[in-house]
């Protein structure tokens, strides 16, 4: 009798300690005020942490080349299937296939989670590692925006030193533009480039851009576009993919950087 009572206790202290870790707040929901307000702006945007996988269609304008993405929010694995290749990340390394010459891009590593990244803002800048504040308004083509800069820990993704700043509709509230900085391939390199979201559409309860349009940035205006891609078909859903999607394939398939 006293093995069974032992036995119930040690059982209730079980459930009772899963289900307070279970209602720990997650500490992504814990932002600047500032940042939570242009957050609010974009839909109830606890349903971005509570997602355990994502997926949206993509269609680059300029070619009308199409790809079809795939993420585990969790651990960031990653599948993209476009018409003459697949490109993945399965956890510990990015590969693609069906050989690397099928892309022409400079970098698959680069590539793997460029759109996902830049398409997930500014929810995703709700990362551990990730720090947004305040700061002073800039200037678009002749416009002042409330601002955003987004700074890294150092050992948080491929360039932690990448600068971006996020500009807020003065209209809406909403994420007008992003102004960025790349330094995967130079780590120096301190040009900024715009990229400008449009036409929001809900997705389960949180607003994506339909349209983003990259440009050439300088003087504190645009220039010559640089790319536009088109999106639908945005999921966010609760349940994590299946390993098997991310994973390489046996055959036709490479490593890749």
């Amino acid at each position: 009798m006293k093995i069974q009572k032992l036995l119930l206790v040690t059982l209730a202290s079980f459930f009772f300690a899963c289900e307070q870790k279970d209602t720990t707040p997650d500490p992504r929901l814990d932002q600047p005020a500032d940042f939570k307000k242009l957050l609010d702006a974009h839909g109830d945007w606890s349903k971005w942490i509570e997602a355990k996988a994502f997926s949206f269609a993509m269609i680059h304008e300029t070619n009308l080349a199409w790809e079809n993405h795939y993420i585990n929010l969790s651990d960031r694995k990653v599948r993209i299937d476009a018409d003459t290749w697949q490109i993945g990340n399965d956890g510990e390394k990015v590969w693609i296939s069906p050989n690397r010459q099928a892309f022409q891009g400079n970098s698959v590593r680069f590539y793997h989670n460029l759109y996902f990244y830049f398409f997930s803002i500014p929810y995703i800048f709700t990362d551990p590692g990730v720090k947004v504040q305040k700061t002073e308004n800039k200037l678009v083509n002749g416009i002042s925006h409330e601002a955003y800069e987004v700074s890294f820990e150092a050992n948080i993704g491929d360039s932690p030193n990448d600068r971006y700043y996020m500009l807020v509709d003065p209209e809406t509230g909403k994420l007008a533009w992003v102004l960025y900085s790349v330094t995967f391939f130079d780590k120096s390199n301190t040009k900024m480039n715009a990229l400008k979201y449009e036409d929001y559409r809900d997705a389960g309860g949180l607003i994506f851009p339909r349209i983003m349009t990259g440009y050439q940035f300088e003087n504190d205006s645009t220039r010559r576009i640089s790319y536009q891609v088109s999106f639908s078909d945005v999921f966010l859903v609760n349940e994590a993919m299946d390993d098997d999607l991310f994973a390489m394939p046996e055959k036709n398939a490479v490593a890749a950087n």
